[in-house]
């Protein structure tokens, strides 16, 4: 099993390169970059941002694609080691050990680049400000590397987000994993299209109504798709429900799932333990569900919840029938 740290910049640096990236959804980088072309479905993606974790998953689909990049470059020996100082002129000195050359403008060349995007939404795990830069740099097989992709020593990290401070449990992205071995493949790029449409149709459907939580202002809803939009690539009719944001979250990462068999809500026992979520377990949901909405949530289920029964919590609550029949 490989698992990558890959370094997320700030917002405004990654743009100005190019890059297209959200967190907890997707990544992008070019083949400029030291081992591109090395990362594969089902390799887990790190991510940190220079001075700490972000958070974790598992890669569904890569989407590749062609475009061109602007290098800069020293225009004394060629080199691209080079970097912009903060306070002293020249603005850039070369770095190269033969050359040292000041300059306040490099040498640009526009090369083209294939372009990769990893899509992980399914499995990310938010564990900002866990591990510090210096701990995820001495994890890395190589510790001393310098490059955005860097390979993980996955057992070692694992140990050190589940066993130290603010442990977290990993069985989402292990879950993530089996599910998505086989199933995906590198394709063309795919844009999420259609996601206000999506929400339009849900309204119309459930009216404005949380299908955990109820009645609510349709201001207070999201579009909260049963499957995983990054490796199917569509918004099904009956392939979503109504859900409140931080629901819709804890429904995005497992910590939340609806048995198949009863159609109940199923809270994770590390949720449980606060006394808003943990009263939600075992109770029926707020909508009726047709089967293909069932066949959705048994996806879900295996996805989270493996070959396992509801996950028990420290409460006495016990699961109890949806009194909405699937149709």
């Amino acid at each position: 099993m490989t698992a990558w740290l890959m370094y997320l910049g700030t917002e405004a640096k990654r743009v100005g390169e190019g890059y297209d990236d959200n967190p907890s959804t997707h990544y992008s980088w070019d083949s400029r970059v030291p081992n591109a072309s090395h990362v594969r479905v089902g390799d887990t993606i790190v991510l940190w941002d220079g001075e700490a974790l972000l958070g974790l998953s598992v890669i569904e689909d890569i989407a590749t694609g062609s475009g061109t990049k602007d290098l800069s470059s020293c225009p004394t020996c060629g080199k691209a080691d080079i970097a912009e100082r903060k306070t002293m002129t020249p603005k850039y000195r070369c770095w190269n050990g033969h050359c040292k050359a000041e300059f306040d403008t490099p040498a640009l060349e526009t090369v083209p680049v294939t372009t990769y995007r990893a899509r992980y939404e399914a499995g990310w795990i938010d564990l900002r400000g866990h591990i510090s830069a210096p701990e995820l740099r001495a994890l890395c097989e190589e510790p001393k590397s310098q490059n955005a992709l860097r390979r993980l020593r996955w057992d070692d990290f694992r140990t050190r987000v589940e066993t130290g401070k603010n442990a977290t449990p990993l069985d989402v992205a292990d879950n993530t994993r089996k599910v998505i071995a086989g199933g995906h493949k590198t394709r063309t790029v795919r844009v999420r299209n259609g996601q206000a449409a999506f929400r339009a149709s849900l309204l119309e459907q459930f009216g404005e109504i949380c299908a955990f939580l109820g009645p609510m202002p349709a201001a207070a809803l999201e579009a909260a798709h049963l499957y995983s939009y990054a490796g199917n690539g569509k918004h099904h009719t009956y392939g979503g429900l109504l859900l409140r944001r931080d629901v819709h979250r804890l429904f995005d990462l497992g910590q939340i799932a609806i048995d198949p068999n009863t159609m109940a809500l199923d809270i994770a026992p590390s949720t449980r333990a606060y006394p808003d979520y943990d009263k939600l377990h075992g109770q029926p949901l707020t909508v009726p569900l047709t089967k293909t909405h069932q066949k959705w949530i048994s996806e879900h289920w295996a996805m989270h919840r493996g070959a396992m029964s509801a996950i028990p919590g420290p409460s006495s609550s016990t699961s109890t029938a949806s009194p909405h029949a699937v149709a």
